[in-house]
């Protein structure tokens, strides 16, 4: 019997469930690119969404639960990181995409003012123009009123009584009604001038309030864009703020990854040796085993000849079964080691952070930390101490069982109580905990063949 001695060191706290993690991609920051958004996805419903990421939470905790807590932790925040970067990125292109159609929006309004006001430039050099001739017509029409009125209207009978013969009076008459004819042109053109002069104004006026509103709009434009401009720069300093998170994240990861792969590698170490231990003291068993079944043999051979010789006719020898150390059947030989739900079963899979596909070496059960754990069945302790990465530890050793040596062991104990000799089958060995490689509180509970682990379920 080994027994190793009891460790030091305190235990370590469970580290609680992380609600986060949404993917296993590696812990390689990689280069960040930022690429176009198209039309984002119709809404999904939340009821699903959040059995999926629960479903994904579960599957990267049975994935890291046998790591330390401080890598997982690490390897979580990284996770969480990367869940987040696929919609700052989104937010930045859609900031992106509103901040230019802002400075469209901003382009065309300032155009359309330039245009307005363009308008009205035009309107006010015709507005001047008009006002001009109105004026000056105004003045010819003055003067020719004034000179209607000082001839009192006598003037053509004045040009002809000093007329000295028919034609001279006839060409002065001729000129006076031309006279009279320019003077009622110019008075139709004031009248036309002053009705353009009044619909100009009112042109003038309307392209005043035109303009007016154009220039609201398009400073209300100008303050979008700068809003939009504001929005991207926020989101793309998000972003980038995200970027640098992963990578420190990452970096952390990587730094911790050397000190778990060697525990890693003792852990494998110790599988080794326990192996070792288990395959010789399997061997014994088997010795032992068939000692006694040729004793048995000769035994019964001795009974056989004695009752031959004394010729009685009755009388046989009994025979007894030799268990495995702690009794019970081939079907359930193994009784269930604590009470609790089983977070994970005997398997292999790929572990996220070290990227390799490996064993889980057994059945986990989980409880709330102190919960007993007892022998699955009668055996011998023949290891309890410190199992590195395996944290505090037991390993019974039940002998024979069904032709094959059956071993099983207690991992990530928070303290053990039996450190060696024969136990009982449900006699409490030790408390649950999280000691070792381990993020939260426990059992990690094996069972060897001949030193080889096998699912515990073919034994419970």
């Amino acid at each position: 019997m080994v027994i190793m001695g009891r460790p030091g060191r305190a235990p370590l706290p469970g580290a609680p469930r992380r609600a986060l993690a949404l993917g296993a991609a590696f812990l390689c920051a990689g280069a960040l690119a930022t690429t176009s958004a198209s039309a984002r996805p119709p809404a999904s419903d939340p009821g699903a969404e959040k059995r999926k990421v629960d479903a994904q939470v579960d599957q990267l905790e049975e994935d890291l639960h046998e790591t330390s807590a401080e890598l997982s932790a690490a390897y979580t925040a990284l996770q969480s990181t990367k869940s987040k970067l696929p919609g700052a990125r989104a937010v930045l292109d859609e900031a992106q995409a509103a901040a230019a159609a802002a400075d469209r929006a901003n382009a065309i309004a300032a155009q359309e003012l330039e245009a307005a006001r363009a308008s009205e430039d035009k309107a006010e050099a015709e507005l001047d123009a008009t006002t001009k001739e109105v004026a000056e017509g105004r003045q010819r029409v003055a003067q020719f009123a004034a000179q209607i009125y000082q001839e009192q209207g006598f003037g053509q009978l004045d040009m002809a009584l000093s007329s000295t013969d028919p034609q001279q009076f006839a060409d002065r008459i001729a000129l006076v009604d031309t006279v009279m004819d320019v003077q009622g042109e110019t008075m139709d053109r004031l009248a036309t001038e002053q009705a353009s002069l009044t619909a100009l104004e009112d042109h003038l006026s309307a392209l005043r309030a035109d303009s007016a509103a154009k220039k609201k709009k398009a400073e209300q434009a100008l303050a979008r864009a700068e809003q939009a401009r504001d929005a991207a720069a926020r989101a793309k300093a998000e972003l980038d703020a995200l970027a640098a998170q992963q990578a420190s994240q990452a970096e952390a990861v990587a730094g911790q990854l050397a000190s778990e792969k060697a525990k890693l590698a003792s852990m494998k170490a110790e599988q080794s040796r326990l192996k070792k231990v288990l395959a010789q003291r399997a061997a014994e068993a088997r010795r032992r085993a068939e000692a006694a079944r040729r004793a048995e043999a000769a035994r019964r051979a001795e009974a056989a000849r004695r009752a031959a010789a004394s010729q009685q006719s009755q009388g046989s020898s009994r025979s007894g079964s030799s268990g495995g150390g702690g009794g019970g059947s081939d079907d359930g030989y193994l009784s269930r080691p604590m009470s609790g739900r089983v977070s994970s079963e005997f398997g292999t899979r790929f572990h996220p952070v070290y990227q390799i596909w490996r064993l889980h070496s057994g059945r986990d059960y989980a409880a709330p930390c102190g919960t007993a754990v007892r022998a699955a069945a009668g055996g011998t302790i023949i290891m309890a101490g410190d199992g590195g990465g395996y944290g505090n530890r037991v390993v019974i050793d039940h002998g024979l069982v069904s032709g094959e040596h059956l071993a099983t062991t207690y991992n990530h104990l928070r303290s053990i109580r039996q450190w060696g000799g024969k136990v009982s089958r449900g006699e409490v060995i030790g408390y649950e905990g999280s000691t070792g490689t381990s993020t939260g509180c426990h059992l990690h509970f094996e069972t060897l063949e001949n030193g080889d682990f096998v699912d515990p379920r073919r034994w419970l």
